[in-house]
């Protein structure tokens, strides 16, 4: 198993804190997703990261990849087995991918003006979360999810994005917190990543 991975992308990190959750032997390729290599442009349509390689399949998505490698390795869980949690969770995957994960380009490359609306947003949308964060030891749950593999990678760079959150948010403080202190998210961190530090 390979994964081509960007060190510094949220969205390769939802991957590889998957992997790391699920302590899964991979092949980590480093990619610059402004060169990406001649393998992945020939697996991948989007020539996107990350894009995770099983035998003779290829997925591109970190969600399906996500979905995919819970299914896979079945132990720890990171879906709930019941119907309706499980929809919980997937809407709580797009919210965070509709809501957070939109904002990221802005963030990462927009102009100044563009950086300074997302930064403004995400801060916003995090803190009417609060309460969500507060419900358990991970979102919405006793359990670290999916949901939380999608989350950490986000607020771990809110210190290189500029945003610190208030005392309104301090249940989000608390289980980053925890999520952080994992052995499993520490070892999901490229070296670029464990500069970013929370």
């Amino acid at each position: 198993m390979a994964l081509f991975s960007s060190p510094v992308s949220p969205y390769s990190h939802c991957a590889r804190v998957v992997l790391a959750a699920k302590g899964i032997n991979v092949e980590i390729i480093d990619v610059d997703d402004n060169k990406p290599p001649e393998d992945l442009i020939d697996l991948n349509p989007y020539h996107s990261t990350p894009t995770l390689i099983d035998r003779d399949l290829v997925l591109y998505d970190p969600e399906v990849i996500g979905e995919y490698l819970d299914e896979r390795y079945p132990h720890p869980p990171l879906m709930a087995v019941d119907p309706m949690s499980r929809a919980r969770a997937r809407l709580a995957l797009f919210r965070i991918r509709h809501d957070w994960y939109t904002l990221v380009d802005d963030l990462d490359k927009g102009t100044t003006q563009r950086a300074e609306k997302a930064r403004k947003m995400l801060k916003e949308s995090i803190i009417k979360s609060n309460d969500a964060f507060a419900a358990g030891a991970f979102f919405l749950s006793d359990e670290l999810s999916l949901v939380d593999c999608a989350i950490a990678p986000v607020l771990w760079r809110l210190k290189s994005w500029r945003i610190d959150l208030p005392r309104q948010a301090q249940a989000v403080k608390d289980y980053s917190e925890r999520v952080f202190a994992m052995e499993s998210f520490r070892n999901s961190l490229s070296a670029e990543e464990s500069e970013l530090g929370f």
